[in-house]
């Protein structure tokens, strides 16, 4: 920006028209790939997750989007944090650093809005970047569109991580998708949710784009270092979580229903990045009562961020992939145990039974917040049916993979994208 800025009062724009129909040209040929007028449209990606500081769900999408996009457009990514080789890093501000969560994630978005001039559209994920996208987009006379990965008001337990920031960040998303152009919900379950949540939201702009998985990479691997890397005995089968430790992944429900595992069965936790001290030690808690029931060996909680290949390995070793989250716009870490040929066990809120098909690439367990006790119940005998019926295990396994290739492929999410952008800047 020039250094006369503060004073400048910029002009609202108007995307040329040949962008859209660059788009609409290159998404009806089979080599988009090599399609110059696609690359002109210029895209600004606004994210707090890029890597290497991915942990979640979105974080992962973004990732895989922008590789899939990045061919075909001009993308730029502004990201949380700092500098990065293939993103702008935006740290939180100095005068910020002991600041409420709420206003550090303001004043990072505030910085991203300075940076994303000269863009055509903005494209924010999640209520953390949902701010940037809305003020730069008036600002700069841009649409501004949202994927929405989860919602706020579907997540109370929030207000235990960020206090009263929890009241700005569901006024921030409030606000945001009442004036975006368009909102891509990761599952028909979530552009249900997103309806009801703000009925004021036009359904018209609201359109359903799955998320994805990449399943050259993620794929079968066999490796007997997966047993050696997470300290299992290879003769005993095991069951694995991957995910944060927040009470939206319903990881203390899983170690409940541990307890009537059968008894070979060893539970397997890579969780990490507890929102709070005070799950994170919930979540202790729970883990010593299953070991003092079914001894030390009986449960592996792995507590660092795994790396992707070692990842892999212990999907492809594991009986079961579990899912006993109480709140699930899609799961995208259930589409990465299926790529791997893993049969699910799974809670079916949301958009999960999206992905998994009960009884075909997996197990579903019906969840109510008002009787817990039956939901860990359901999913100990679901895990406990995959472990008396390895063939049934197996066919479950290699149905999801097929599943994740046929109907999840990052390709094909990219050109839908693609469309939704078409869409908005007047195709």
């Amino acid at each position: 920006m020039p250094a006369d800025a503060a004073h400048h009062i910029p002009q609202r724009r108007v995307a040329p028209p040949d962008h859209a129909h660059a788009l609409d040209r290159s998404l009806g040929r089979l080599s988009m790939r090599r399609h110059p007028y696609a690359q002109a449209v210029r895209i600004g990606i606004l994210t707090r997750e890029w890597p290497p500081e991915v942990y979640g769900g979105a974080g992962v999408h973004v990732e895989q989007l922008v590789a899939h996009l990045r061919p075909l457009a001009q993308v730029q990514v502004h990201c949380f944090g700092g500098p990065r080789p293939d993103a702008t890093g935006h740290p939180v501000p100095a005068a910020f650093a002991d600041a409420n969560p709420a206003l550090q994630t303001l004043a990072v978005d505030l910085d991203m809005v300075m940076a994303t001039d000269g863009v055509d559209l903005l494209h924010s994920h999640t209520w953390y970047a949902n701010f940037a996208g809305q003020l730069a987009g008036l600002l700069w006379g841009v649409p501004h569109v949202i994927t929405a990965h989860s919602l706020e008001p579907l997540r109370p337990w929030k207000a235990e991580q960020l206090g009263g920031g929890y009241r700005v960040s569901s006024w921030v998303e409030r606000s945001a998708y009442a004036q975006a152009a368009a909102i891509i919900a990761v599952s028909a379950g979530m552009r249900a949710d997103v309806l009801a949540a703000y009925p004021a939201v036009d359904p018209s702009k609201v359109q359903v784009v799955h998320n994805g998985i990449d399943t050259a990479v993620y794929r079968p691997q066999h490796d007997e270092t997966a047993f050696v890397d997470a300290v299992i005995d290879p003769g005993r089968p095991y069951v694995l979580f991957v995910g944060r430790i927040t009470r939206q992944k319903g990881l203390v429900h899983l170690l409940r229903a541990a307890l009537d595992f059968d008894d070979d069965i060893v539970l397997v936790m890579c969780a990490s990045a507890p929102d709070t001290p005070e799950i994170e030690a919930e979540t202790a808690a729970a883990v010593r009562e299953l070991q003092a029931a079914r001894g030390v060996d009986g449960v592996r909680w792995i507590q660092e961020q795994v790396p992707r290949e070692r990842l892999i390995r212990l999907f492809t070793g594991a009986l079961a992939f579990a899912c006993p989250s109480v709140y699930e716009p899609l799961g995208i870490v259930n589409l990465e145990a299926m790529a791997c040929q893993v049969p699910v066990v799974a809670s079916d809120v949301g958009g999960i039974p999206e992905v998994v098909v009960d009884g075909q690439t997996g197990l579903l367990v019906h969840y109510e917040a008002a009787d817990p006790a039956a939901f860990e119940a359901g999913l100990a005998a679901a895990v406990n049916r995959l472990a008396a019926d390895p063939a049934r295990a197996t066919a479950m396994g290699a149905a999801g993979r097929q599943r994740a290739i046929e109907h999840f492929s990052w390709d094909a999410i990219a050109r839908q994208t693609l469309e939704v952008y078409r869409t908005v800047l007047g195709g």
